[in-house]
This record gives structure tokens, C-alpha cells and sequence, in this order.
């Protein structure tokens, strides 16, 4: 167990930065970025590299928006016990003119993702029943390719921006000036635009990831993809926390009631995020409709049910059962260790989503753009945000109720 906490917060000065974390990031973002998108170019495998690309910018850019939408949950429900804790999802969330740069190559790799996108050769296996009811889509949601999807793109990340800066600025402003205004800035603004995140984060899930498979739908497939970004952002925020030691960090002023806090909301959405994969399964699965039932066929028949057996194992019932421990939640490493864990897994989920669009019933195989593309816009993402931090502090110094924060005790 950790000792007790004595830096005091009015010790800590904002953090100056070091490249000795920001300029590898960035390094490794670009060299990934790099070698993916001369892959996609530069050889025969555009499929493979497009998909591995996709899985890349999913991942991370739901763990921004989950950031978002936790920050704006938080403001809503007045909770202060994580206060000490907030300027980390500030400045994750921050990231996200950056993620709108990066959905850019999804664009010219969409002719290779979806079957539905203006000259894709994705179509041809289709029956004329399948092609019949994929044009009627096509004159709905899934039309003018570009256009359609461009606008609405630019819709996401224009509010996800705006919300994310927004509560930012707001608290940035509160370090300088102190005072309870800021503060119910933050808590009117953000019920307001919470059920803005709510829908954006759903129907930016269809067109990235739903529309693989364009003759397949859930209604609930938006609240699959939100709770493993949500269970994956809670990851990063107790690494993050228990990495955050030495000058001018937030981390020594952390309690051990906090990380207790954050283990219990792991376990949380392990559980959601289960809850949700077998509600979505067991309504698709019972409708046993012909265009709905195959996107679980594949998945658990034949090549690819190992991984779907794997994943209910290796991401909800030994992560849950795990973190069941109270012990393990009051020791940071050791929990630390469990969210790395549990990162792997999202990305293996993610994997388990998109990849089957390619192989089908072939099974999981294995391409180098897939570890380059999740480094590449990883290592952006990471970067950006610890330029972000730089000359900021990483606690909410004068938020007037960061005293109450420190002083959390479990009830």
C-alpha cells in the first residue's frame, strides 16, 4: 500500500514540460503515420492497411470523445471528488483538432473499408437482393460518399472540439482567477451539450464502424462502441495518475480513495461494456433476421470463434473478477497493471470488429500496419497532448472545491 500523501497542492507550479516524453511521442507518431500511409500507397495490401488504419483511429479518438463526455457527466452531476484528477481528461479531450486531421485519410481509404462508398469494388460478392437493399441505404444515410460523410464528420469533431475547448478555456481561466463562476459555467454548459455527445459519438460509431457491413444494424451498437472507449479512458486516466510523480505533478496529491474510486469504475463498465456485447448478441441472435444474423455468424462460427470465445473470457470475466478485489484497488501499480491489460483487450475488440469485414470466414490474420497505425495516431494523440500541458498546471489549482477533492474519503 502506497504511503500517505504529504505534498501539499499550493507546492506545485505549473508543469514546464520536457521533451523527454513529448518529442519521442511525436517521433513515433510520424514514423507510424508514415510507413502506414506509404503502405496504403506504396503496395498491394490497401485493404488490409486501410482496415488496420481504421482500428488505429477508432480507438483512439473514442477514448478522447469518452474524455469529453466523462468531463461533462462529472460537471453535471456536481461531483468534486475527482477535481484533482480533471485536468488530465481536460487536456485528453483537447486532442481533438488534431483526431479531425487524422479521420482525413479514412477519406481516401474509404473506397477500400465500405462497400456502400461511390465505386467500391466491396459489392462484388453481393446477391441482387443484397445490392437491391444496399441501394436503398444508399439513398438514405449512406449516400453522396465524400459529402454525405464529410459534412457529418465535420459536424462530430466541430462540437467535440468546441466542447472539449470550451470546458478547457473555462478551467484554464479558474487557475488564474479563482472563484465560483467559472465553475457554474461548466455545470450549465455541460448538461446542455451532453446529449449532443451522446448522439454525435453514436452516429460517428455507424458511419466509421457499423457501415463495414452496411446490411447489418444495432440500435445499440453506438452504446457497444462508447463503453469500451469509456472503460478504456478510465484505464489511461489511473496510468496516467500513477505515472504522474516528480515536479510540478498532480499524481503525489492523489489519495488512495481515488484510485479506489477509479478501479471501482473499471469493474463498472468491464460489466457495461459485457452487458451491452451480449444485449446486442442475444437480440440479433433471437430476431435470427438474414441480413443481421450473418455479421455473428462469422464471428462465432468457424475460423473466428476462438477470438470471440477468447473475448469473453480474457476482456470481462477474468478483468472482472479480478477487480473485484478490494486490496487490488488500493494498490496504484498493481491496478496500473490491470488497465494496461485491459487497453490490450479494447484493441483486440476492435480488432474483432473490423477485421472480419476483410477475411470473412478466412479468420484473424495479422498485417505490420496494424501495429503502425495504432502507434502512428497514438503517438500524435500522446504528443499533442502533453504539448497541451506544457506551461499548464496539472490540477485544477483554484477550483473552489479542489480542498474537498484532496480531503476525499471513501464513504
Amino acid at each position: 500500500m502506497s504511503p500517505p500523501v504529504t505534498t501539499s497542492h499550493t507546492e506545485l507550479g505549473p508543469y514546464t514540460g520536457t521533451p523527454k516524453l513529448m518529442v519521442p511521442a511525436f517521433a513515433v507518431g510520424v514514423l507510424g503515420l508514415l510507413a502506414t500511409l506509404g503502405g496504403f500507397f506504396a503496395t498491394g495490401a490497401k485493404s488490409e492497411t486501410a482496415h488496420a488504419y481504421l482500428i488505429g483511429f477508432t480507438y483512439w479518438v473514442g477514448i478522447s470523445v469518452a474524455f469529453l463526455i466523462m468531463q461533462a457527466i462529472f460537471h453535471t452531476a456536481k461531483a468534486k471528488w475527482l477535481i484533482v484528477l480533471r485536468r488530465t481528461m481536460e487536456t485528453a479531450s483537447a486532442v481533438m483538432p488534431v483526431f479531425f486531421v487524422l479521420a482525413l485519410p479514412l477519406l481516401a481509404m474509404a473506397v477500400y473499408l465500405y462497400p456502400w462508398w461511390p465505386g467500391s469494388e466491396l459489392t462484388k460478392g453481393f446477391s441482387s437482393l443484397e445490392l437491391e437493399h444496399l441501394s436503398h441505404k444508399q439513398h438514405g444515410y449512406l449516400n453522396n460518399g465524400i459529402f454525405g460523410v464529410g459534412v457529418r464528420n465535420i459536424i462530430y469533431f466541430g462540437l467535440w472540439s468546441f466542447a472539449a475547448w470550451r470546458l478547457r478555456a473555462w478551467s484554464l481561466k479558474q487557475d488564474t482567477e479563482g472563484g465560483l463562476d467559472l465553475t457554474v459555467k461548466q455545470r450549465k454548459f455541460s448538461p446542455g451539450v451532453l446529449p449532443f455527445l451522446a448522439l454525435t459519438i453514436t452516429f460517428a460509431s455507424f458511419d466509421w464502424l457499423m457501415s463495414l457491413t452496411p446490411l447489418w444494424q444495432s440500435t445499440i451498437f453506438g452504446v457497444y462502441y462508447f463503453a469500451g472507449s469509456f472503460l478504456a479512458a478510465f484505464c489511461i486516466l489511473t496510468i496516467v495518475t500513477v505515472n504522474a510523480q516528480g515536479k510540478d505533478l498532480y499524481g503525489s496529491l492523489v489519495k488512495l480513495d481515488h484510485f479506489h474510486n477509479l478501479g471501482k469504475l473499471m469493474l463498472a463498465f468491464t460489466a457495461f461494456w459485457a452487458y451491452i456485447a451480449f444485449s446486442q448478441f442475444l437480440l440479433i441472435w433471437i430476431a435470427n433476421i438474414p441480413e443481421e444474423a450473418p455479421w455473428y455468424g462469422i464471428r462465432i462460427f468457424g475460423a473466428w470463434r476462438p477470438l470471440s470465445i477468447a473475448l469473453f473470457f480474457l476482456h470481462f470475466l477474468l478483468p472482472f473478477f479480478v477487480l473485484l478485489s478490494r486490496n487490488l484497488k488500493l494498490q496504484p501499480r498493481k491496478l496500473a497493471v490491470v488497465a494496461v491489460y485491459l487497453l490490450i483487450m479494447h484493441a483486440v475488440d476492435l480488432y474483432w470488429l473490423v477485421w472480419p469485414a476483410l477475411t470473412g470466414n478466412a479468420g484473424p490474420t495479422f498485417h505490420w500496419s496494424l501495429v503502425t497505425a495504432f502507434f502512428g495516431v497514438g503517438g500524435i494523440a500522446v504528443g499533442f497532448a502533453l504539448f497541451l500541458a506544457r506551461g499548464q498546471y496539472t490540477f485544477t489549482v483554484k477550483d473552489p472545491y479542489i480542498a474537498e477533492s484532496l480531503r476525499y474519503v471513501q464513504p
